[in-house]
């Protein structure tokens, strides 16, 4: 259904993506902290595996906060061994 009498605003100029959109990229910061990023999540998966410290009734939470340590710390491995070997591609 068409609107009588009103046109819809309509963007046909196309802009290049500059310096001046982006400028941290001038003195070289992109916004990645690998670093800090894996730090962060060693102390993660150190935090899950300390909470099974304490009188729990069942072990089904503490098989959920095992596994959710063991992936998060298959990633952070298999990405510092990717991180190693990307400048030998």
């Amino acid at each position: 259904m068409a609107r009588m009498g009103r046109k819809v605003a309509q963007r046909s100029e196309k802009r290049a993506i500059g310096p001046h959109d982006e400028p941290s990229a001038e003195w070289g910061w992109h916004g990645d902290f690998p670093r800090a990023g894996r730090i962060a999540g060693w102390i993660t998966v150190v935090v899950l595996l300390t909470q099974l410290i304490g009188p729990h009734e069942g072990r089904v939470e503490n098989l959920w906060v095992i596994g959710i340590a063991a992936v998060l710390a298959y990633y952070l491995v298999r990405n510092t061994v990717r991180a190693r070997r990307a400048w030998r591609r």
